[in-house]
């Protein structure tokens, strides 16, 4: 079974949604094939590096907004066993986070790829909008460096990530993590492992009978 994941490396219900599937992937006994497909939660240009906290206190009402919305999410994502520090993240736009996961998925290392995103972003403090620290993200995890920047530096892979978020607001993508099984069926949000393992068997079973 293929299953598509709609997401954005800076959003944090995406990396609890990850983890879940990962938990829900290892009691399920079927094949399945993961692939990454990019979603951005916001394509505004960001100019410079700047704390996460006060752009998203601009965005939802004030700071104290801002670190209730943070500390709500850090506890959900603490019992999935992750460590969000949203002191230390940076605001950035992905656009070429999702360029730099393609052009991993063409090596067949896009899963570790992802997961140094959100591991750059949410715990490190990375402006993972910057092309120096992507290439030194892709050398961390094995990639070429060399190859890595070239690929940034190029117009490489940005009308396949466009075309990818397109064909995502055609599928009515609106909310993430989104995950589409078997090409036709969706589980939207950051679903519990057992949620998501009931899924997997439900899609199963019904392309076995159909």
């Amino acid at each position: 079974m293929e299953i598509e994941i709609y997401a954005d490396v800076v959003c944090p219900w995406c990396w609890i949604g990850k983890r879940r599937l990962e938990q829900a992937l290892a009691a399920y006994d079927g094949e399945v094939t993961v692939r990454y497909r990019p979603f951005q939660l916001d394509p505004t240009p960001v100019t410079e590096p700047r704390p996460l906290l006060d752009a998203l206190a601009e965005k939802f009402g004030g700071r104290d907004k801002a670190e209730g919305m943070a500390a709500h999410v850090s506890r959900v994502a603490a019992d999935a066993g992750l460590d969000l520090r949203f002191d230390r993240a940076v605001a950035a736009n992905t656009f070429d986070a999702h360029r730099l996961v393609r052009f991993a998925a063409e090596r067949d290392r896009a899963a570790e790829v992802v997961e140094r995103l959100y591991r750059a972003h949410f715990q490190d403090g990375v402006d993972v909008g910057s092309v120096d620290a992507l290439v030194t993200l892709a050398g961390e995890v094995g990639l070429d460096e060399a190859e890595a920047r070239a690929f940034l530096e190029s117009s490489l892979g940005r009308r396949e990530v466009a075309g990818d978020l397109s064909t995502a607001h055609q599928l009515g993508v609106s909310s993430v993590p989104t995950f589409v099984l078997a090409g036709k069926y969706a589980v939207v949000g950051a679903q519990e492992p057992e949620t998501l393992l009931a899924a997997l068997g439900e899609v199963a079973q019904r392309e076995a009978v159909g």
